[in-house]
């Protein structure tokens, strides 16, 4: 927001900030960059404000439960806090005196989060125009005498060729990125191929996808208000869901992972600092269910086949029958599995006669004839 209002300042043609369509608002950061414009504009059922500093937001008091005297501007309560806030008070305070706006209410806009309608804004000269449509802003502008780096600059607006400045493919890219609910689908799709990959060591694309989604999400959250023990509880409920998956509990871990599962995806992103920002009950519920079904299905699966028996490699190898290739008292060459392999025994093997493998040392097998197998 500072960078964008230092190029204002400094830029050698007027900047006209425009709040549009109607229904659309600045709050927050717009606020500031309004104030910061030469020429502040508006377009019906528009509003602005609410330019409270987010990380001061939770540590300022609340005035739910005060009497009405005591409804006073909010203050931080830590030192910190109270830094940053006048430090924002004085920089929109300095803003609105450099257009000659409106200082006192830019302060309430900081101080306790006020917020104006277009109409009532430009009456208390919050802002110079309210435009229905761009033909009327520039119909309002044609003829008006703005101070642009100290020197007055008169509009000529009747004529204009307009060029419209459209997003590229990247910062497309990264408003896709940073909805809400792209984010939490990334988050949850890296979290599992993560989940994945550790459970299947070397599978290498449910790791490599995992990572990159994981990562792209993290970038998302880092631009969103994030509530923490939203992320805390989800990750909770996933490790719940997974125990349940190896552990069975009849249900009890399961459902506590299914409980914190979905408190965790609702609260996750702070409604409060960024209303409307929230994400998609349709979504959790999908995502929850899917989980459900991942965990309990997928998993049981894995851990079934992890109990079944070896059937490859030297473990497969115990209890295999082999046969003597020749015959030998205490050691000779016997065949399992279509290899040779050197073996020993305790008893006298014949040629043809067959065995079975009780033990592996290095490359000897030890083995025991069928017959003595049988007593």
């Amino acid at each position: 927001m500072r960078e964008i209002i230092k190029k204002i300042i400094a830029s050698p043609v007027p900047v006209i900030t425009y709040v549009t369509p109607s229904g659309s608002r600045a709050a927050s950061a717009g606020t500031y960059i309004l104030y910061a414009s030469h020429i502040a504009a508006m377009a019906p059922a528009t509003n602005l404000g609410a330019a409270t500093p987010v990380q001061l937001i939770p540590s300022i008091s609340s005035d739910k439960d005060k009497p009405s005297a005591e409804k006073k501007q909010s203050q931080p309560h830590d030192a910190m806090g109270k830094k940053v806030l006048n430090d924002a008070v004085a920089y929109i305070r300095g803003l609105a005196k450099l257009r000659g706006r409106n200082e006192q209410w830019a302060e309430k806009a900081v101080r306790i989060g006020a917020s104006l309608p277009a109409e009532e804004a430009l009456q208390q000269n919050v802002i110079d125009i309210l435009a229905i449509d761009q033909a009327d802003l520039f119909r309002q502008l044609d003829g008006v005498t703005v101070n642009v780096l100290g020197k007055d600059m008169t509009l000529t607006t009747t004529s204009l060729m307009v060029k419209k400045i459209v997003p590229n493919w990247r910062n497309k890219l990264l408003g896709v990125i940073s909805n809400p609910n792209v984010a939490y689908i990334l988050m949850l799709i890296g979290i599992y191929g993560l989940i994945f990959e550790f459970a299947n060591p070397g599978a290498i694309v449910p790791g490599t996808i995992g990572s990159i989604c994981l990562l792209l999400a993290l970038f998302a959250f880092q631009v969103l208000p994030m509530n923490y023990a939203g992320l805390v509880l989800i990750l909770l409920g996933i490790g719940l869901m997974t125990a349940e998956a190896f552990q069975p509990s009849f249900g009890v871990l399961g459902l506590g992972g299914v409980v914190a599962f979905v408190f965790g995806s609702i609260i996750l992103i702070d409604t409060d600092i960024l209303p409307g920002y929230g994400i998609n009950l349709g979504v959790i519920a999908g995502f929850t269910v899917s989980s459900v079904i991942f965990f309990v299905l997928a998993f049981g699966l894995v851990f079934k086949a992890r109990r079944n028996p070896v059937v490859s490699g030297q473990e497969e190898m115990i209890g295999a029958t082999c046969v003597a290739l020749d015959a030998f008292e205490q050691q000779g060459w016997v065949r399992v599995h279509s290899e040779v392999w050197n073996a020993r025994s305790h008893m006298p093997m014949k040629k043809g006669e067959k065995a079975t493998v009780v033990a592996i040392n290095g490359l000897i097998l030890d083995i025991a004839p069928e017959i003595y197998k049988e007593d």
